[in-house]
């Protein structure tokens, strides 16, 4: 499996707007290319020089399907986010190989 976080530190000024496209708009977009099987929105705690940040994290069955996120559904997606929260949010990506996973 291959889990893929985007860290993002959002604007205060458009914070309760993004959380909810997120939501209700992102995510959803993300997860109906059928290239994930889970994803999650976790809110970072700790002290933070302006705005809130988030770990977006989305979990791949292999490496195939996140490579083909990553060539076909991406750059639409990224750059929607990026059109509608211009100036207002800085983030990075890390890819990750998950070596284990349980659930209870």
């Amino acid at each position: 499996m291959i889990l893929y976080n985007v860290t993002v530190n959002i604007d205060d000024s458009v914070h309760d707007e993004w959380l909810k496209w997120m939501k209700e708009v992102h995510v959803p977009d993300v997860m109906n290319t059928g290239m994930f099987v889970e994803s999650k929105i976790c809110k970072i705690d700790g002290f933070s020089e302006g705005g809130i940040s988030y770990a977006l994290q989305y979990l791949a069955p292999d490496q195939a399907s996140y490579d083909r996120y990553q060539e076909e559904f991406a750059p639409a997606l990224q750059a929607e986010h990026s059109k509608k929260f211009a100036g207002k949010f800085g983030a990075f990506r890390t890819v990750l190989e998950v070596i284990d996973h349980q659930t209870k």
